[in-house]
Formats: structure tokens, sequence, C-alpha cells
């Protein structure tokens, strides 16, 4: 991309398991894109923000923007001042409930916090940034990998029950909350509540919308570590069970040749191994190595060298074509729906079906999908891991004859 090629806003988010240089990668890869013109932001969603350090500089307290290089900025998410702003409503209804019913104010207060609040709100001010148009880049320094996947997982189970709330549901509310009401007590809530949850269902389909575009890709850090690596397996596996691409892998701290030094040149070996491993196992992606720095990266300068040293001169940016993530696939009069599941074995993988939905489940990570109109009428006949896939086999409907 050349300086400011109109189009839609480049998104890409880096995530690893916490200390293997995330936010040095990040940082790096957003100054490699200021230096060819690219209007850059880099915020943060981790809780332990650490974009200032890395930069050498203090963020601002209100969340705003701040300049770091040519063309780069960082922002910390204030996700107090955010959801005080945005959910105020919402919290204020629950706490009044809790209040008729007798907690006492502190209690109230913890409980009527909701969950994954911040992570929510963490990808609404992505959302924001993005449809400010403002950006050629946004540079998404994520929370360590497990808070990452439950941050990416929220949009569309947040949004399957809050759609379920908003339709089916606001029928029976509208005529049995009223009675409810006044046999216990307990408030109406405020026509803007119910805005408020029609408002959250609607930014979750944007971020949803926004998080599987073509431009949105997800970047694996780590460094070469058998534990390391493979929890970046484990990440590829549930970010594709949600539909995300991932679009290459960063090894960091990687050792250089080990001279003399009988202690340096048994890591060396053992990351030589382990990084022969990483490259075949995560082919067909790029992985790009990052050697060892002499010292820490701090401030634009250092983390430009480092981030030109990792890529090499090969385009960091670049969007690649992935295969998809999920096809249908006509097998004679079945149908076959294939999800993409890479180093997924079949002992971990769950899979059940509630009407037109499809509930499939890796490890401790669940989604729900909406079953095409014509797989809805289907039953389900089989399923299987094939070649790093989840293979469902649907047979059509039975039809009665005539009598």
């Amino acid at each position: 991309m050349t300086e400011r090629e109109r189009g839609a806003t480049r998104v890409l988010l880096l995530t690893g398991k916490g200390g293997v240089g995330k936010t040095t990668t990040a940082a790096g890869t957003a100054v490699l894109a200021g230096e060819r013109g690219l209007r850059t932001l880099v915020l943060s969603t981790d809780a332990a923000h650490s974009l200032g350090d890395a930069f050498g500089v203090e963020p601002a307290r209100s969340g705003g923007h701040v300049a770091v290089a040519d063309h780069v900025w960082i922002q910390q998410v204030d996700a107090q001042r955010r959801f005080e702003e945005s959910w105020a409503s919402i919290h204020e209804y629950l706490r009044t409930v809790l209040d008729v019913a007798g907690a006492d104010p502190i209690t109230a207060e913890e409980i009527t916090v909701l969950p994954g609040a911040e992570e929510v709100l963490a990808l609404l001010a992505l959302r924001d940034e993005v449809a400010s148009g403002a950006w050629d880049l946004v540079v998404v320094d994520c929370a360590p990998t497990a808070e990452t996947l439950r941050l990416l997982a929220l949009p569309e189970a947040l949004g399957w029950y809050l759609h379920r709330l908003t339709t089916s549901g606001s029928r029976v509310v509208k005529t049995v909350t009223p009675a409810l009401a006044r046999a216990a007590g307990v408030p109406m809530p405020e026509p803007a509540v119910a805005e408020a949850v029609q408002r959250l269902h609607a930014d979750l389909r944007e971020v949803r919308t926004l998080l599987t575009a073509p431009e949105t890709s997800v970047r694996l850090v780590l460094t070469p570590e058998s534990v390391v690596v493979a929890e970046a397996r484990r990440a590829l596996t549930t970010l594709s069970l949600y539909g995300y691409t991932v679009d290459g892998v960063v090894a960091n701290r990687v050792f250089p040749d080990s001279g003399e030094d009988p202690w340096r040149r048994r890591w060396a070996e053992a990351q030589r191994q382990t990084l022969a491993e990483v490259d075949e196992s995560f082919a067909p992606l790029p992985v790009w190595r990052t050697e060892y720095a002499e010292r820490e990266p701090v401030g634009a300068d250092a983390l430009v060298r480092l981030a030109h040293a990792t890529y090499d001169g090969l385009d960091p940016l670049a969007v690649r074509d992935a295969p998809p993530v999920m096809e249908v696939v006509r097998r004679g009069d079945d149908v076959e729906l294939r999800l993409a599941l890479p180093f997924a074995s079949g002992g971990e993988v769950g899979l059940a079906r509630h009407g037109a939905d499809l509930v499939v489940t890796v490890g401790s990570y669940r989604r729900v999908l909406a079953l095409p109109t014509m797989l809805a009428r289907y039953t389900v006949s089989g399923a299987r891991i094939d070649a790093g896939h989840l293979a469902v086999r649907f047979a059509p409907p039975v039809i009665e004859p005539v009598r």
C-alpha cells in the first residue's frame, strides 16, 4: 500500500502467550507501516497495557490518541469510562432490581458489572476507530491468548443470545413482565434499557462483520518453546472455529549462531528443532523470525529496526488468500459442511444439533452455527475429522409418500 490508498482499513490483531513479545511485535509492525506513509493506530485491548512502555511515552489517561512516530499513534482503551458512557442505563436498572430484592449496595454494584464488558468495549473501540475512516491500518495489541479467544468469541456468542432476547422472546417479555413486576414489586425497565440492549446487539453484529472481513487477520506471536508452541496450535484451532483468518506466525527471541559457548549452543539447537516443527505444523502460513536482541527495544527507532529484521523485506501487511474457513460441499444426495479445525482431534470435538443451529465444541470453546436454510431441513447423518477439518454429513429430509 502507498500513502492513503483508499479503501477498507486494514486490521491486524496480534496475540500470543503472555511474555512472548506481542506488544513489541505489534509496535514494530506499526512503525514499519508508518515509514511507508500509512496512517496507523496501535490499539491495546490488554488490561496490563504496556504500549506506552514499548514506545517510552506516557499514554493518554482518557484513552485518547498519542503520537509516537511519523504517521503512528497509540491508544489504550479506557474500558471503565466507555462502560459508564455506553451502558449506564442497563447498569442502573440492574442495580434498582437488586435494591428492591434487598441486596446491599456494594454487592449490587459488584453483581451488575456485566461479564465480558471490558472485552466488548475494547472491540467496540476498535469498531469505532475503523468506522472513523481516519486510519489506513489499525494494529491491535491483544491480551494473552486465552483472554483474546474469549474476546473474539463474544460478538457471535452474545449476539446469538441477544438476538433471541430481542426477537422471539420479546413478545413473551411484553406480556409476562408487567404481571411479574406488579406481583414482585420489581420496577419495569425503561425504554432506554431495551434500546441499549438492541443497540448492543447491532454493535456486536458490526464487530463480527469487521473481524471476519477480508482485510482483517490475526497473527500469532510465539517463542520457540514447546509449551508456547502448543498453546499457539490450540489458538489456531480455536480461531478457525470462530471463522477468523490467521495470516502468519512471528517467532521471537531466536538465538543466533551459538559460537563456542556450550550453553548457548544447546539452547540454539533445541530452538532449531522446535522451529522446524513450527515451520512444518503451521505450513503454509509464513513464519517470521526475530533474533534475541542484545537489549530490550524501546522507542520507535529500536522497534522499527527489529521489525525490519523480522520481516526481512517481506510485506507484513499483505492480505493473503486464505482457504475458506467453512464451506458446503455436495456429496451425491447428501451435503457435507466442512469447518476448518487445524490440529483438532476427534476426542476433543463435540457436536450437537438444536433446531436450525449446529453447536460445535472444541475443548472449552463452543460456537453456535446458524445453518443455511437448506441444511436446516436436513438431518445430521455423520461427522468426522478429515485433513484438519470437521466434516459434518447431512442427509436430505425423508418425504413421506402421499396416501
